[in-house]
């Protein structure tokens, strides 16, 4: 029975939405802080491992960030996202914790691929130059639970390879966070501000695909619970993408904005296409729950409390 479970980056996004669920099916979370645990320490994250053993380690910890962020930063992104999955992973062979849980990211995969991504594909290709830096972390921390596991069969480390995530918890900037809550906060604000026009980097036909985390997490539960019949990579995804331009008009429908939008195409776009193959989620027996309407309109509810209790502050 995995009881104690460890979930670096508990803060995060990510972290959060996973503790919400884990802690709904009453398992026993260890959610250090970085005070408590500074996992580009080597010996301070082996050392919290020895005291509390859990029984299993989710790694969602890392430093992420949306395109502006990775292009100004890359070496920030490449060198202490290699070193926190190491340090995690390499710590946790050593003090003899048999189940890791690695999320890893889309991003890993080559870029530009017309087709959805499968996952024998990590590492097949040249990766997207926007976020090269924290893809390549991302594969080297998959690579080596895989090596972990081939050379030692008492060891079960796994990744799951998430689409674009969304959803509760999340960052509200246009600088570092992620399209979708950068689309509501741009949204948002031009209503707010009665602004009429509202920038697209690119052109807005580049394709993505986002899942609410709050289905991740659940997907995530259901793997400590199914552990053996878990995939070594496998895929999180809903199974379709949209276009950029997609998510602008359906963010702007649902908050009402009835402005126009234009695009500012000397702005990078990133990948042409990043769809994820589901066929061993498939086969693992899950579906995400929320619709992109559903998972939206939930994450704009989480907007709007936030910024009524930043409202209340001042």
């Amino acid at each position: 029975m995995l009881d104690k479970v460890l979930v670096t980056g508990s803060r995060g996004m990510l972290g959060r939405n996973i503790c919400d669920h884990l802690s709904s099916m009453s398992f026993n979370l260890l959610t250090p802080d970085h005070a408590t645990l500074d996992l580009l320490d080597f010996s301070q994250t082996s050392n919290f491992l020895h005291t509390h053993k859990p029984d299993i380690i989710i790694h969602c910890a890392g430093v992420v960030g949306g395109i502006q962020a990775n292009m100004a930063q890359p070496a920030l992104f490449l060198a202490d996202n290699m070193r926190i999955g190491m340090n995690i992973i390499y710590s946790a062979y050593r003090e003899g914790v048999k189940f890791f849980l690695n999320m890893g990211s889309s991003c890993m995969y080559p870029a530009n691929s017309p087709h959805a991504l499968t996952e024998d594909m990590i590492l097949s290709g040249p990766l997207e130059p926007t976020n090269e830096g924290y893809a390549i972390a991302k594969c080297a921390a998959t690579r080596l639970c895989q090596y972990i596991t081939n050379q030692d069969s008492e060891f079960h480390y796994k990744t799951i390879v998430p689409c674009n995530l969304y959803g509760k918890y999340d960052k509200f900037d246009p600088v570092s966070s992620h399209m979708i809550p950068a689309i509501i906060q741009k949204i948002d604000y031009a209503i707010n501000h009665d602004l009429t026009d509202v920038e697209i980097w690119g052109d807005g036909t580049a394709r993505r695909e986002f899942m609410y985390a709050g289905d991740l997490a659940m997907l995530v539960g259901r793997a400590l619970l199914q552990f053996a019949e878990l995939p070594d990579v496998m895929n999180a995804g809903i199974g379709r993408d949209y276009t950029v331009n997609e998510y602008y008009t359906t963010i702007g429908n649902i908050l009402g904005y009835k402005g126009q939008f234009y695009h500012n195409t000397a702005k990078p776009a990133g990948m042409r296409r990043k769809l994820v193959d589901i066929a061993r989620q498939q086969a693992f027996g899950f579906t995400p729950a929320h619709t992109l309407e559903e998972g939206i309109r939930q994450t704009y509810e989480w907007y709007k409390t936030i910024q009524a209790c930043k409202s209340h502050m001042e």
